[in-house]
């Protein structure tokens, strides 16, 4: 966290400097880049850490055997994972009830599988979090559209 703390002293400095539309562009596109990337390592199956995902808990009633499909298809599509901007803030976010399930996951909270089903402890499976390389391409992104 402490890039994050260095890039938010850092940007700050040219950021109070442009206009507020400007300003809201730039944020904007970061959001998006952000976005991105954070789709991207949800499909990998990665936290922001570089660790796996925790795997899925083996199936008790069903038929022995791991379920392929990928953790979170849906919940990574631009459909759901929402970019919100103005002049002061960028923020990734995911869309109403994909909010519930991802901050289930996000910190490993207890949750009913369905309506009418049992609580279970989700693993915690961090969805949204700032990577190695996030920080150097906030920079990037910062110092391409103040030299455009």
């Amino acid at each position: 966290m402490n890039d994050l703390d260095q890039l938010t002293a850092w940007a700050s400095a040219f950021l109070v400097k442009l206009e507020p539309a400007a300003r809201r562009s730039l944020l904007r596109a970061v959001a998006n880049e952000m976005r991105k990337r954070q789709s991207d390592r949800i499909a990998e199956q990665r936290n922001p850490d570089g660790t796996a995902f925790e795997p899925r808990k083996p199936q008790l009633r069903l038929r022995p055997g791991r379920v392929r499909r990928a953790m979170f298809t849906r919940l990574r599509t631009t459909r759901l994972m929402k970019v919100q901007s103005d002049p002061n803030a960028a923020v990734v976010t995911f869309a109403s009830r994909a909010q519930r399930i991802a901050a289930v996951h996000q910190f490993g909270l207890r949750d009913r599988v369905n309506k009418a089903g049992m609580e279970v402890q989700y693993a915690r499976r961090e969805l949204l979090g700032f990577a190695d390389g996030d920080v150097e391409r906030i920079t990037d992104l910062v110092l391409a559209h103040l030299a455009a």
